[in-house]
């Protein structure tokens, strides 16, 4: 496949800019249709238990106050591929959070101190949420997320290893990790005719209505749900989450609207986070650091509630040359709330342990991090044996030394010193696969000269306005300001979720492809066009349906500049660079903030954020923004974004690969080499905080 596009209307500004600013963008949260009633979701108290009684009653009397929901009059619910959304139909409590009552009133004050004074009994059991190597109940799925084996294997891995000269044995753990974007997790609710509308906040909202449609057994077409603007999602709103449930729920028995707003102290419960991981890595290699043994072995940790298996294991059976190869997973199963998405899930894990011990053999063999990464650049996919559809890693790295001034790196640890303040820089790689699904889009020419797209695509932040509006024009060949797009809505053509960059790849596919025929069309006609318009759809689920015969990945390198201080202990980065090969960049103004926003986040997965669980309680202890902390703009004086040139002819009609999670994965391991360069301390448990660190300085 060859790209069809001309030059890309480049650096376009954001269509949403202006009404977002303006408070004109209308959220979840935003939506009170009227006579709309509010709803307070009751948590259990209890890490693991029965309910085995709901007083209502007291409650029930309160002024305000139109119902309490419970496992003994909620609306049935049908069935559902996420059990996490079978709320209120039983008395079973598998985790502190999990939602045994919704109060529903007038006002959300109202909802909010009647859900508090709710008197519920427990049934308590004992439970275990902790996350140990060697758990005694630890066991060997099938698949891990994204539906890759669980366990891969090449070669003869213990000869390989023990035969190699240069070896590394080191073991990676982090703590979990919450999403927790801007706007909180809404829903409202209404149902009329017998069909449902719910303005949702979700990444997809063709999904979402699937979702519902199952678990109240209706037609599809009979809901609808509306995700017109999302304040950040980051994996946390990438599959129906209670709001929309419990709201509907609400509203079918209420009979009237219901709008409900989950408080950011339930989030950590109740829509999914980054498991906690333990990593072992056996490298083994020659003299010259050229890597003939590789083992990444991952123990995580899933709820009895349903199994996610974060697929941390995955990435090394890419990156680099490994004759000899053994990746697995295992994970337990603990009273403790669903693992999730979260950005790069499974890359952003993995690539932190195994950019780390790249880093500890390039020590250990005495060659330079940025030489050790190029001497193992595989011929082809190790794993699977395809040749890469393009590979841009050697690219990156060596530009990003070129631009961070990597050239004349004085490798030895605790060189450089000022003061109290010691310095050290550090490296690593990334990579992201090529991900693609079935979409649907149409295109409309109005007689005015005007073109409208159709997409029920979700931006949630990234600019999917703006880049399908370019795609689109492009493709007709038209003028930008010429094309309408609309998205954010079920009743529009059915598209896949924003996630797992994948979405301008496939919602683009499937414009251009909608926009492609539209021109045709227009082109073979004479005459001005019917008052109707012409409109064309299309549907690319032949096109995603079939198998690569290429390995499809974006790369990219990493360099971070840290200076720690040694009576505190403190971390700070001083200059973060991240150079990608993401191939045909269709905005540069909307990649940069990805890249960066991919960037600052892993500066977080570093340095500051974590999730702790209280073992006696059964929950995360960090539930606020106050606990939970998330960098600024202050923590980084310096980040850039840069990309080569990368021309791959084996992707989509328009070149491009994702670039939302990309900027995350080898930023967490650039700063922690970068750590261990400044100080000669390893740390290898994230976050890098001073308590950690400071005992060793």
């Amino acid at each position: 496949m060859t790209s069809q596009l001309a030059r890309p209307t480049t650096g376009a500004v954001r269509r949403d800019a202006r009404q977002k600013v303006t408070g004109e963008a209308r959220y979840a949260v935003d939506r009170t249709p009227p006579g709309c009633l509010h709803a307070c979701p009751v948590p259990a108290a209890v890490a693991r238990g029965r309910v085995t009684a709901v007083h209502a009653d007291a409650v029930l009397k309160r002024p305000g106050v139109h119902a309490v929901l419970t496992h003994e009059n909620a609306p049935r619910l049908g069935e559902a591929d996420d059990p996490t959304l079978l709320l209120l139909q039983d008395d079973r409590v598998p985790h502190r959070g999990w939602y045994v009552a919704v109060v529903v009133a007038d006002t959300p004050e109202i909802a909010r101190e009647a859900a508090g004074a709710l008197d519920v009994d427990y049934a308590v059991e004992d439970h275990d949420v902790l996350l140990r190597a060697d758990h005694p109940d630890l066991y060997t799925p099938e698949e891990a997320n994204g539906g890759f084996p669980a366990v891969r294997e090449r070669g003869d891995l213990a000869a390989a290893f023990a035969a190699s000269p240069v070896r590394i044995d080191a073991t990676y753990s982090m703590s979990a990790l919450h999403n927790h974007p801007m706007e909180p997790h809404a829903s409202t609710a209404r149902w009329k005719d017998d069909g449902l509308t719910v303005y949702d906040s979700s990444q997809g909202a063709s999904t979402v209505r699937d979702a519902l449609a199952g678990l109240f057994e209706l037609p599809p077409e009979r809901v609808t749900v509306v995700s017109a603007f999302v304040g950040g999602g980051f994996g946390s709103k990438g599959t129906p989450r209670p709001p929309c449930v419990l709201a509907a729920m609400a509203s079918r028995h209420t009979g009237r609207p219901v709008r409900l707003v989950l408080p950011r102290r339930e989030l950590a419960a109740v829509v999914g986070h980054r498991a906690p991981t333990v990593q072992r890595l056996r490298v083994g290699a020659s003299e010259e650091g050229v890597i003939s043994a590789l083992s990444h072995e991952v123990v995580t940790q899933t709820s009895t509630v349903k199994e996610f298996v974060e697929q941390a294991a995955v990435p090394a059976r890419t990156m680099y040359t490994s004759p000899h190869s053994f990746t697995g997973h295992r994970v337990v199963t603990l009273d403790v709330p669903s693992p999730s998405w979260m950005r790069a899930p499974g890359e952003a894990s993995g690539m932190y342990a195994l950019e780390s011990a790249m880093d500890e053999l390039a020590v250990a063999a005495g060659v330079d991090p940025v030489e050790l990464r190029l001497r193992n650049e595989p011929d082809a996919e190790p794993d699977s044996g395809k040749p890469f559809s393009s590979r841009g890693l050697a690219d990156c790295l060596r530009e990003g030394a070129r631009l961070f001034g990597w050239e004349g790196r004085d490798p030895r640890p605790g060189a450089r010193r000022e003061g109290d303040l010691l310095w050290g820089t550090g490296v690593a790689s990334a990579t992201y696969p090529v991900l693609l699904s079935p979409c649907k889009a149409s295109a409309h020419a109005a007689p005015d000269g005007r073109y409208t797209v159709r997409v029920d695509a979700t931006d949630i932040g990234t600019g999917a306005r703006t880049v399908l509006a370019q795609i689109a024009a492009e493709a007709l060949d038209v003028p930008l300001d010429s094309v309408r797009v609309e998205l954010g809505s079920s009743v529009l053509p059915d598209a896949p979720v924003a996630g797992g960059s994948s979405g301008t790849g496939s919602w683009g596919w499937a414009v251009h492809k909608a926009c492609t025929a539209l021109r045709g069309t227009l082109a073979d006609r004479s005459g001005p066009l019917p008052s109707e318009g012409v409109t064309v759809e299309a549907d690319t689920e032949e096109e995603t349906g079939e198998d690569s015969l290429y390995a499809r990945h974006a790369f990219g390198a990493h360099f971070a500049e840290v200076r720690v201080d040694t009576v505190t202990g403190e971390v700070r980065v001083s200059r973060l660079i991240g150079v990608y090969a993401a191939g045909r960049i269709l905005n540069p103004r909307t990649a940069r903030s990805q890249f960066i926003g991919g960037m600052t986040m892993g500066l977080g997965m570093a340095l500051t954020e974590h999730s702790t669980m209280d073992a006696a309680f059964g929950d995360y202890t960090e539930r606020d923004l106050a606990s939970y902390h998330v960098p600024a703009c202050a923590d980084v004086p310096a980040i850039e974004a840069h990309w080569v040139e990368e021309h791959d002819p084996h992707l989509n009609p328009m070149g491009s690969k994702g670039i939302g999670e990309i900027g995350i994965v080898g930023t967490a391991a650039a700063i922690a080499n970068a750590v261990h360069h400044a100080t000669g301390v390893r740390l290898r448990d994230l976050p890098l905080t001073p308590d950690r660190l400071l005992p060793h300085l």
